[in-house]
């Protein structure tokens, strides 16, 4: 599977964006599907992940109530909606494939990943 993060930014605190993950290759329609970000001197932590059929998803305490993930599975998209961002979202976002079809928290638990999208929050 091979992975296209897309969509991110420079925007200010307060803003939007919408990240998208366009999957290729064998198919990972009957996966979960995560986000992870990484901050310049920080290791990368999780932020959301969605089941296969889209029926579940799970998120980092600190994006719950202003990131939405959904999938398009026609599509072998998945997106990140993010309103209301804070400076300390600024880090490279990277989506990853799970071994599983419900997603968790963990890197391990992911075994194909994107490149990343650079989101830069600042005024």
């Amino acid at each position: 599977v091979q992975l296209q993060a897309s969509g991110g930014g420079l925007v200010q605190p307060g803003s939007s964006l919408r990240l998208s993950c366009a999957a290729s290759g064998r198919t990972s329609s009957n996966n979960a599907i995560g986000w992870f970000r990484q901050a310049p001197g920080k290791e990368r932590e999780f932020v959301a992940t969605i089941s296969w059929n889209g029926g579940a998803t799970y998120y980092a305490e600190s994006v719950k109530g202003r990131f939405t993930i959904s999938r398009d599975r026609v599509k072998n998209t998945v997106y990140l909606q993010m309103n209301s961002l804070k400076p300390e979202d600024t880090a490279v976002y990277y989506c990853a494939v799970s071994r599983y079809v419900s997603g968790g928290s963990q890197a391990g638990q992911y075994n194909s990943w994107g490149q990343g999208t650079q989101v830069t929050v600042s005024s």
